[in-house]
């Protein structure tokens, strides 16, 4: 009988273990991206992933030299877009769109999304993990 509690009592913990490993995993705003290179950029979207944990909005960015860079933009989970009005059929592949976000801190294309902006002005909040991705504005005590 103690063989079987033993048994019983490893298994539990080594599942608990295991299952927290996850969100050890997870990274905050700060670990990955910098607050002190924001990035304002125009260009098209190549691809769109609504999945979880978090979005991604890809856009084919030309710069001034005429070369053409796919940067990739993190955003909240899609339930979140969702409720801000985003749909594969409201940001379709070819939409010319401009984007605020923080690069990665690791210097790579990619940065976490504050918002889109359509070229009509309308703005889509990406509901994720950078100051302001919620709409709200960011209060001024850092």
């Amino acid at each position: 009988m103690k063989t079987i509690i033993g048994l019983v009592l490893k298994v539990v913990g080594g599942m608990s273990l295991l299952l927290s490993l996850p969100s050890l995993a997870h990274h905050s705003f700060a670990a990955a991206y910098d607050e002190n290179r924001p990035i304002n950029m125009e260009g098209v979207v190549t691809r769109v992933e609504l999945t979880n944990p978090h979005s991604w909005l890809w856009v084919d960015v030309t710069g001034e030299d005429g070369t053409v860079t796919n940067w990739g933009f993190e955003g909240g989970p899609p339930v979140n877009l969702f409720r801000n009005g985003v749909s594969k059929d409201t940001l379709p592949v070819g939409s010319e769109i401009k984007v605020f976000a923080y690069q990665a801190k690791s210097g790579e294309n990619k940065g976490v999304a504050v918002f889109f902006e359509y070229l009509d002005g309308r703005k889509i909040f990406m509901g994720g993990s950078a100051p302001g991705a919620d709409g709200n504005p960011r209060p001024n005590n850092r």
